[in-house]
């Protein structure tokens, strides 16, 4: 017997480590864990027998306690183990709670009833785990059915002891023994078979995503592709796989890779098959054995494969990405409509050009098509479109070994050109584009000829960097646009630093309109024959912050220019109909007041409207507003100005014409507008009393009493002026004679004199 129960511990102990072992080689399977560590529990199992059978009172009280353990042990791991291999799960706590129910129950039946009925209770739980097992694993493989029945053939083997008692227990552990192997045997091919497809499923897996992968993958060992998937075979046009495999030879090599990039591929290789790197990473052009050109990312490393030193390479197809990268590089840096680069790419030729110390200088040429609104209006943008092109072209095909020919904007180009003489390379290219519009530009359906300002900048030059150059080139632009014809303009240091002020100017004036810094002065008017105030002129003035007060002279074309004397005019009337309201309500003294309106404020349809509202809104009767219109501006927009009039007059405001005299006199058009006044220009009050000056001055005041108008006479100066404008027929006197621009204080102590 005692050889028996040694072979017992032996086998079931070795069959336990075994399935310990299967374990630590695949940690996934912890079900062979907790059925190793249940073997190796019962391998203790024969010395705790021996133990309980001894007549020695504490061993036999320790054995059946081992004995009762071990049970314990044994039938809650096949518990666990079962559960785990059925993809049950179970709780710690249930784990636990079956620990304390079954050594409970064992010590229970042992102790209290009868050794004999306790080793009844554990055979009969053992088989009914066994029996649960099997009903559990039914699903699975057959190794792992198998287990199940085996640990129930175990749990049945234990009753061999119930029945026949100390006789039973060498024919039970001999059973036992060979029910444990074939245990630990069908758990091993259990774990087997996991493993063997938890492999097999990685392999799938693996397949899967590297066969569906958009980038290149390849294995290359000893000068030859041993993997490829379909990806590295569609990234370089390779219909057979067998083509991959001479991916590193040299025929590849030339048909793929650019000559200059071949050595640094073999060396790159080596490297890596060496160990010398971890990883190496690049990017290149190639071309595919289909002839495409192909630009890739590639990622390299060393790996086993087969057991022998291999490189693996991933490969990035970034041709349609680079493409997409060029291609908007190049609408970003070139004009869509001629093809030339762009005001961009001038602006960065001109940045690698000044940052090049070996460069002795180039030229710059601003060159714009005048009139070139011309052709849109009288034929269309196609047309228009078209002379664009050709210019484009025509500047190419005769610049094209001597300059870079750029469009910047609608109808602006630049030619750019390096000379170390840069005066004599301007004259020849200028000459050269001369030489060229002197003859019709062809166009499909027309043929017309073109005139041209061009700006010259060269460098070196006082220009700072490529914007200062390119600003000095349009600045001479600029000025070559004021003579006729092809003209041309060099750069010069004031004309740039003009248009800089001019910028300036505008953006203050913009400024000074939000915050409101203009200002009203007032010129008195005066009855001819006793000089009593009859009236005031309300004159602008501007008082810009950190340059003081600015005359309407300086800021005025600039407020025309850019359509702020429109918001200007508004101020004005608002600013001039608020001082008669305050007027009259501090002492009911109020004298008609005139307003100068641009032509601008002409042009609107709801210009009339706006006066009447203005003048509601402060409460001032309409005939003590008077607007003045420019000679100039109601000759030029003669039918409009006829209009706008006409409402002014039916609702009670006078209107003047001002500077009459100064070249657009007609009598028709004193005749054909509702005026209520005219101002002689300072011009021809000037000479005066000179005979034929007071003879054009008397004329017109003759013919002004026909029709019914007053006439203002202006820039009165000296008593003489005073005298003559009088003897001549003027009815209104105005000048630095009697006042210059008042400020309102000194304007109001006017309106309070006696009258």
């Amino acid at each position: 017997m005692i050889y028996t129960l040694a072979v017992y511990t032996t086998v079931t102990f070795v069959t336990g480590v075994a399935l310990l072992l299967v374990w630590r080689n695949d940690r996934t399977q912890a079900f062979t864990r907790l059925l190793g560590l249940s073997q190796v529990a019962l391998a203790a199992n024969p010395l705790a027998y021996l133990a309980w059978k001894s007549p020695h009172p504490l061993l036999h009280m320790v054995g059946q306690l081992v004995m009762i353990g071990l049970g314990t042990a044994y039938i809650v791991m096949l518990i666990m183990g079962g559960a785990h291999l059925s993809h049950r799960r179970i709780s710690q706590r249930t784990c636990w709670g079956l620990v304390a129910g079954f050594g409970l129950f064992y010590t229970l039946v042992a102790l209290t009833i009868s050794s004999a009925h306790g080793q009844m209770a554990l055979a009969t739980c053992n088989t009914l785990v066994g029996l649960m097992l099997i009903w559990w694993l039914r699903r699975l493989g057959r190794a792992e059915l198998l287990s199940g029945v085996f640990i129930t053939l175990c749990g049945l083997d234990q009753f061999t002891f119930v029945v026949l008692g100390d006789a039973g227990v060498e024919p039970q552990t001999a059973v036992a023994t060979v029910l444990r192997v074939m245990l630990c045997l069908s758990l091993i091919y259990a774990a087997f078979e996991r493993s063997t497809k938890q492999i097999r499923r990685l392999h799938q897996r693996f397949e899967e995503l590297v066969s569906r992968s958009h980038q290149g993958v390849t294995v290359m060992r000893n000068g030859k592709v041993v993997y490829a998937n379909p990806a590295f075979l569609r990234i370089y046009g390779l219909a057979d796989p067998e083509q991959a495999r001479q991916a590193l030879l040299k025929p590849w090599l030339d048909a793929t890779v650019p000559e200059a990039d071949r050595a640094s591929v073999v060396e790159r290789t080596l490297r890596i098959m060496a160990g010398q790197v971890a990883q190496e990473s690049w990017e290149g052009e190639r071309v595919s054995m289909d002839g495409r050109r192909l630009q890739l990312r590639f990622s390299a490393w060393q790996v086993d494969w087969d057991g022998q030193t291999a490189m693996q390479m991933v490969v990035t197809d970034d041709t349609e990405r680079h493409d997409a990268m060029r291609a908007l590089l190049r609408r970003a840096t070139r004009d869509e409509l001629t093809g030339l680069p762009n005001r961009s790419a001038l602006l960065q030729r001109l940045r690698e050009l000044f940052s090049d110390g070996e460069i002795a200088g180039f030229v710059l040429v601003s060159l714009d098509v005048d009139r070139f609104k011309l052709f849109n209006d009288a034929h269309g943008h196609r047309v228009g479109d078209q002379v664009l092109q050709a210019l484009a072209q025509s500047l190419s095909q005769h610049l094209h070994e001597h300059a870079e020919v750029m469009r910047l904007g609608e109808d602006e180009f630049a030619l750019l050109a390096l000379a170390s003489d840069g005066p004599a390379m301007a004259e020849r290219l200028t000459r050269t584009v001369r030489e060229m519009l002197a003859q019709p530009l062809q166009l499909p359906e027309h043929q017309f000829f073109l005139d041209v300002s061009m700006g010259v900048a060269v460098h070196p030059s006082q220009a700072q960097g490529p914007e200062g150059l390119l600003q000095a080139a349009n600045a001479a632009m600029h000025e070559a646009k004021r003579l006729p014809g092809t003209s041309v303009q060099f750069a010069q240091e004031q004309a740039q630093r003009g248009m800089g002020a001019l910028l300036t100017a505008e953006q203050a004036l913009r400024a000074g309109l939000r915050n409101e810094e203009f200002t009203l002065l007032y010129q008195p008017k005066v009855d001819a024959r006793d000089h009593r105030l009859v009236g005031f002129e309300a004159l602008v003035r501007w008082d810009r912050p950190g340059q003081g007060r600015i005359s309407p002279l300086d800021f005025i074309p600039a407020a025309e220019r850019t359509g702020l004397i429109v918001p200007l005019g508004a101020l004005i009337l608002t600013q001039a109909c608020r001082q008669l309201a305050q007027w009259q309500a501090e002492g009911g003294q109020a004298v008609p007041v005139a307003v100068n309106v641009s032509p601008l404020q002409l042009l609107d349809a709801g210009f009339p409207a706006a006066v009447m509202r203005t003048l509601a809104e402060f409460k001032v009767p309409p005939a003590l507003l008077t607007l003045e219109i420019t000679e100039s501006a109601a000759v030029t927009h003669m039918a409009q100005a006829r209009d706008q009039i006409g409402q002014l007059r039916q609702q009670g405001v006078e209107v003047a014409l001002d500077d009459f005299g100064t070249g657009f006199s007609s009598l028709n058009m004193l005749r054909g507008l509702p005026l209520s006044t005219v101002k002689i220009d300072r011009s021809l009050i000037d000479p005066m009393p000179a005979p034929d000056a007071a003879a054009v001055v008397k004329s017109i005041c003759d013919l002004a009493g026909v029709l019914n108008l007053e006439v203002v006479a202006e820039g009165v100066e000296t008593t003489e002026h005073a005298t003559a404008a009088l003897a001549a027929g003027c009815n209104v006197l105005q000048g630095y004679f009697f006042a210059k621009p008042l400020e309102v204080a000194v304007a109001t102590e006017w309106l309070q004199k006696p009258r």
